[in-house]
């Protein structure tokens, strides 16, 4: 349900947040905004409210997002279980859309830090990349590898869940010519999240019946049980469920410390089954990992 009174919006989420109240006189101005000739908050708002259920509620939704930050892009993409992503909006050109959605869907999204909170089901609400990632995220191969290609300084993604069991992330991007959002964007943008979204799960409710085995119910998933299993999968008997279980860690950017404290071993044991692992596939490094990964990932997806 949405309040809105002269320059002040109160919004209760259906999922039980506290009220939230936020009053908006003008822009941030960290940065420029893109939309300073735009109306003001409050009529943003209204029309991204009579946009709910067409295809233009996205571009309103992220007019309205940019009425208070700057935003250089956007895409939202709705997850469910073992099922490809679907791209339920974006923001790109068509050159854009092939590294942020196309290549993407085709197994990038399986080592994606949003994507696997969706399956851990963290809570509803704003998360920065840098705060869910793991503890070597940023030295991982596929942040060198895949995630540079995007030129991004910074993605914080909205993070609900729809009916049905699918989970949702509406993710809002800076590029390199931009500074990272500032905490107190973050927290203005935090703010609005109950208000944007209510209105995100009512634009997509009907999400669950694009996927094909959509069901009534969504089960908590390990952390790293989907990306294990593909990994078992692809490399079918050449490794172990123990050694699938470290390159699984490997890829998604945890250290051999994490991944001990994670599998109850010793840093020493993770070393030996990285040696082992390697020895088996006839590699030598991470690189060399994540491309044999990739390139069978792909295959499966119907990538070239």
């Amino acid at each position: 349900m949405v309040y809105i009174k002269f320059k002040e919006i109160q919004e209760v989420d259906s999922c039980k947040q506290k009220p939230v109240k936020l009053r908006v006189t003008e822009p941030a101005n960290e940065t420029t905004s893109a939309a300073q000739n735009d109306p003001n908050w409050e009529e943003l708002l209204s029309i991204c409210i009579d946009s709910i259920g067409g295809d233009e509620f996205h571009d309103c939704l992220i007019r309205s997002l940019r009425n208070l930050v700057h935003i250089d892009h956007s895409v939202v993409f709705g997850y469910y279980k073992e099922e490809i992503p679907i791209c339920l909006a974006h923001t790109y050109s068509e050159k854009q859309r092939v590294i942020f959605v196309d290549d993407y869907i085709k197994g990038p999204y399986l080592l994606d830090p949003f994507f696997k909170a969706c399956s851990r089901q963290v809570k509803y609400g704003l998360y920065r990349l840098r705060d869910i990632a793991p503890d070597r995220f940023y030295q991982s191969e596929y942040y060198r590898s895949y995630y540079v290609r995007t030129r991004l300084a910074e993605e914080i993604c909205y993070i609900f869940y729809l009916p049905g069991g699918p989970a949702a992330v509406i993710s809002l991007m800076r590029s390199k010519t931009h500074s990272r959002f500032s905490a107190r964007e973050f927290r203005l943008l935090e703010k609005v999240s109950p208000i944007v979204i209510s209105m995100a799960r009512r634009q997509w409710q009907n999400v669950a019946s694009k996927f094909g085995t959509a069901s009534n119910t969504r089960g908590k998933q390990d952390d790293h049980s989907l990306i294990e299993e593909t990994v078992g999968q692809l490399f079918s008997n050449r490794i172990t469920q123990r050694e699938s279980q470290v390159i699984a860690q490997v890829l998604e950017g945890y250290s051999s410390e994490a991944i001990a404290k994670s599998l109850g071993i010793t840093v020493g044991t993770v070393r030996i089954h990285r040696r082992n692992i390697y020895a088996k596939l006839n590699i030598s490094s991470q690189q060399e990992l994540f491309s044999i990964f990739f390139k069978k990932i792909t295959s499966v997806h119907g990538g070239s």
